[in-house]
Order: structure tokens, then sequence, then C-alpha cells
């Protein structure tokens, strides 16, 4: 019986490499298995379109899915696989962005392994006017590492070498968001667990160190390098920052193609930054490339670039091209589009719809903005409240977020989350205070007056130990 990689040759020799290196990777650098994935997607568009002489108006991905649907060659069960496997791509391309742990990563690649096997089960009669064959699924294994580990030092392979870079940078971003958390928790007066353990030996810093050396290495002769290794830089990956090469090296990948390299440089252009003062005409330029091959980042910055021109159709456009391709910061910006009628109709529920998606991938100002808008509703329900608390707990771990920290510091003062915990509003409010810009301590200084109020009341009613205890510690902390 044929195995899962004969398969999907016999289905077609233009994937059958993709799927092969995108399976390989699924257990050491999910990472780089997504962005195979969304090459195999795209690929696949392009081997249904074919034989019906289908030509495409688009290169975004998207645009060639719902081309393919308007044209009736796949059906909608086939449109949502597609979808799917186009946005389980994106992440892989951005996984900082989403805040996804390797473990959830890797748990997103096998998935799009096996999404891809159905869909190609299903889309077997359409390509061959055949069944499609039985085959047997062989099972992930974690040799690649390996393998890519021997190239990149025995071979001096530098494809591997930055494949090897960019396994330590994914590293790098989860051991950061690990530590921030850490931080966070070590900080936090309420927290009695610890998150993680002390026994990880490698740091965020350490792992960024290690890929800053393998992607200077691989530049030497790899493409796609270049522009790692001026991230590296821009970054100081393995010590202090060197803005102007990063951004030098960035634009000499953008300008040999690689589309990431493309996406970043039209954002200096779009922003201004050491090297490059604003153009808006060259920003334009080179985030349409990008956006053309599906960056989801460069689709959003596009549109923010439309808007600020006030050509809010096109922004629409292409703000709703990046929120379908999953990317959060451009659902919220959708979402706050929609409720305005900003080149588009006004459409309460479907901009309601998309600030939640945005909140549930972790967009901050999305998070804020729906746990507010629960904690103000009289109408919420608990769950809602406890999603609400997750919410502004989220955004105050990932942003830092000053208006998220007074939301919950009232919340758990007034008992509106169902308990009330002046120890911990206590502690929210000094810490907004120590992140607060001058018009937030406006609004913070009234609270901490009325909390320790609050606290002083309490005291006076002689509580029991336990609460006495509780009631001192939120006092001390107002100081």
């Amino acid at each position: 019986m044929l195995n899962d990689d004969a398969f999907i040759d016999g289905f077609s020799e233009h994937l059958s490499e993709d799927y092969r290196l995108a399976k390989s990777y699924v257990r050491d650098i999910p990472t780089q298995a997504l962005v195979y994935i969304r090459s195999f997607t795209h690929k696949l568009t392009s081997q249904l379109a074919s034989p019906h002489g289908l030509i495409f108006t688009s290169p975004n991905l998207y645009d060639r899915i719902e081309q393919l649907h308007q044209a009736r060659l796949i059906d909608p069960p086939a449109v949502r696989a597609l979808h799917r496997l186009r946005s389980d791509g994106n992440r892989g391309a951005h996984p900082e962005k989403y805040h996804l742990t390797q473990a959830q990563l890797v748990t997103i690649a096998e998935k799009s392994i096996e999404h891809i096997l159905r869909l190609v089960a299903k889309l077997y009669p359409v390509v061959h006017q055949q069944v499609a064959p039985s085959y047997t699924f062989e099972p992930f294994d974690s040799f690649a590492g390996r393998d890519l580990c021997y190239r990149a030092v025995m071979n001096n392979d530098a494809e591997a070498q930055y494949l090897v870079g960019m396994s330590l940078k994914a590293k790098g971003l989860m051991l950061q968001e690990q530590e921030r958390a850490l931080a966070q928790a070590a900080t936090d007066v309420s927290t009695e667990n610890k998150l993680f353990t002390k026994g990880e030996h490698i740091t965020a810093a350490d792992a960024f160190a290690q890929a800053g050396y393998w992607f200077a290495l691989s530049s030497l002769q790899y493409k796609a390098a270049v522009f790692e290794h001026g991230v590296s830089l821009l970054h100081g990956y393995s010590g202090e920052a060197n803005q102007s090469e990063g951004e030098q090296l960035i634009a000499q990948a953008a300008d040999s193609g690689i589309v990431e390299a493309q996406a970043l440089q039209g954002f200096f252009y779009l922003v201004g930054s050491d090297q490059f003062e604003v153009d808006l005409i060259q920003a334009e330029r080179l985030l349409t490339l990008a956006a053309n091959a599906e960056n989801a980042e460069a689709m959003s910055n596009l549109g923010v670039l439309y808007y600020q021109v006030k050509q809010f159709e096109n922004a629409f456009l292409w703000i709703n091209k990046a929120a379908q391709a999953g990317y959060p910061n451009a659902q919220y910006h959708l979402a706050l589009m929609l409720a305005e009628g900003l080149g588009c109709s006004s459409d309460l529920a479907a901009s309601q719809q998309w600030m939640l998606e945005a909140a549930e991938q972790g967009q901050v100002d999305a998070m804020l903005h729906c746990g507010s808008h629960i904690l103000h509703d009289d109408n919420a329900s608990q769950q809602q409240r406890v999603k609400a608390e997750g919410y502004l707990h989220q955004a105050i771990k990932y942003g830092h977020n000053v208006s998220a920290m007074i939301e919950l510091s009232v919340a758990l003062a007034d008992g509106i989350l169902g308990r009330i915990d002046v120890v911990q509003a206590a502690y929210l409010l000094t810490l907004a205070k120590t992140h607060g810009n001058d018009e937030h301590l406006e609004v913070i200084e009234p609270l901490w007056q009325s909390l320790a109020m609050q606290i002083d009341s309490v005291i006076g009613l002689n509580p029991g130990k336990d609460e006495m205890i509780a009631l001192q510690q939120a006092k001390l902390l107002l100081g």
C-alpha cells in the first residue's frame, strides 16, 4: 500500500516536495513546516486552475481561492479547507503575532498535515477522475533537526544553517513570552503558582544570540538569511543593536525579492526609520509586492497607508484581506472600520465578530475593548465576566496596557467579577501608576484615594484575621 508521501506524489509531483518538507519539520521547526504548508496551498490552487484554463487575476492566495470558488471549480467545503491551510501557513510566518507556544505550533502543524491529506483525498476525483487510492500515514519523526544540525556544521550547508537559525529564533520568541509571563507572576502579589520551572538552561537572549550567529554565517551564501541577519542586527540578537547596517541588509534582501524584507522595508518607508525617510510611494510599491505574495503584515500596513491618505475603500480592501488571512491587528482595525462604515457599509454585528476574533488571538486593543465592554454590561453573565477578566489579564501581560490595569482594578475593588480583592486591586493601581502617562494619572488619582478609603473603612470594622492581613497588605501597596 502507498504511504502518504507517495499518495501526495501520485496526486501531483509539483506538490510532493513541499509536503515532504512540511511533514519533516513538523516536530523540530513547526514554523518552517507551516511556511511549506502555505507554499503547498498556493501551488495547489494553480493545480486546480490549470486544467480549466483559469487565469488568476491576483497572486494573492485568498483571492485565488475565492476565484476558484466563483468559477465553481471547488465546492464550499474545499474552499474552507484551503482557507484553513492558508491561515495556518500565515501563523507560521508570524508566530510572535499570535503568542503561540512551541507546543501549540507543533499541534497546528500536525493538524495542517492531516487537513492536507483529507483535502487531497477529496480533490483526487476532481483532478484525476478516479477515486483516491488507499494509503497509510507514516508517523511524524524528530530526525529533521538532527539532520539540519549535521548539514549545518559538517557540510557547511547555508540553507541548513539558515533553518537552524530560524529554529533558534522561534525558540527565542517562545522563551521571551515565558520570561515575560514569569516576570509578571513574580511581581503579582496574588499569584501563588509558578508558571514555569527554573530548570530552563537556555534563556531567550541565549537563543537569539545563537540564531544571530547562524544567520550571519548563512547570509554569505543564502538570500533569505540576509534578511534574517539584518533583523538580528536591528534587534541586537548577538549584543548591541546595529540599526543602520541591519536596515541596509533588509533593503538588500528586499531588492533580491525576499517577501518578508519587502514588507519590513515598506513599513520603514511608511513610518520612517534610521536609514529611510517617509516615502509613501516607495512604501506602497514594496507593501503591494509583499501583500500580493500573501504577507499578512504587509496587507495590514498597506491598508494603514491607504487609511492615512483617506482612500478608505482601498484601506478596507487590504485590511479585510489581512483579517481574512488571520492577522490579529488587521482584525481589530477591520472591526473599527465596520463599526464606523469607513470604506464599507456599517455592520455592527460583523464588527463585533471581528473584534472578538482579534481578542481571541491576543490583540491587546481588542482584548481591552472586549473586556471593558463586558464589564460595563449590566446584563453580562458570570461566565462572560470571567472571560472579560481573562482578556484584561492578557492585555496586561502582553501589552502592559495601563487602561486594562485600571479597568481590572476597579472591577476587583467593586466586586463586579463576583468577588472583592483589594490586594490585587491595589497592586494593579500601583502598576498602572508606574506605567501610566499624565492622562492615566488623572484617572488613577481619584481611584487611588477611593480604594484607600475603602480599605480604611473595612479595617475599621475589625474583620477576621485573614481578611485583616490582606487589607494591611493592600494598604501597604498604596503607601
